[in-house]
């Protein structure tokens, strides 16, 4: 029953804990990944499925390419593992800080921002869950085929070609995913807990997914431009 248990979340704000399973969840993972398909076939694959790259590394002579290649592996796999651990953490406050003047600056919901990066966190553990399957069947696939950026087949855009698709569909279509969407729907119902009365399921969605929909879409145009 999520509903009680966003309320007991709200009446006591404690974020720790499941903020630091999802971040080990994410480290284990990329540390298995790194291991099992390794961070220059993760650069190499990229670097194929983006035209604008492709062209400018041929430009590159071999030598200096594979040179190119392995200074920029070390800084992927860090920026992975930075990722969990800083951008992950920041992404929660962001999110939080935004659905808080959604919700208390435009809705009147009256909840308090401690309440809402909590929901947040709690919401964030579906990721737990995604990244066990992604080891899963990061071991069940050979490296060559598993895709970092969409490992499951929980979304649109696995029935998609990352090459050929138009990059902004392509993002969108990732970007609705089931586990985002759990997580969306587990953060609406925590903000409907911690509002009570003040503020209606419907309206605890609409501040919760608004600020979602519209970074999905600069994002997705971004990868349209850039592609």
């Amino acid at each position: 029953e999520p509903g009680k248990t966003f309320a007991d979340i709200a009446e006591r704000p404690r974020w720790l804990v499941p903020l630091l399973l999802v971040i080990v969840a994410g480290l284990a993972f990329y540390f298995l990944y790194g291991q099992h398909v390794g961070w220059e076939r993760f650069l190499r694959h990229q670097m194929e499925t983006n035209a604008r790259v492709q062209q400018s590394m041929e430009r590159i002579p071999a030598a200096q390419r594979d040179a190119a290649i392995a200074m920029q592996t070390k800084f992927v796999e860090i920026g992975y593992y930075f990722s969990a651990i800083v951008m992950v953490p920041l992404i929660y406050l962001i999110q939080a800080a935004i659905v808080l003047g959604i919700a208390s600056g435009l809705m009147s919901a009256g909840v308090k921002f401690k309440q809402l990066f909590a929901i947040v966190c709690y919401a964030g553990l579906p990721g737990i869950l995604k990244h066990a399957l992604a080891t899963v069947v990061m071991f069940l696939k050979s490296p060559d085929d598993f895709n970092l950026a969409n490992p499951l087949a929980f979304n649109p855009a696995a029935f998609m070609d990352p090459v050929n698709s138009p990059k902004f569909l392509y993002t969108v279509a990732m970007s609705l995913d089931l586990f985002t969407i759990w997580a969306l729907l587990l953060a609406a119902t925590g903000l409907k807990a911690a509002a009570g009365k003040r503020l209606s399921f419907g309206g605890a969605l609409f501040a919760v997914v608004l600020p979602w929909a519209v970074l999905v879409l600069i994002g997705a145009s971004l990868a349209g431009i850039f592609s």
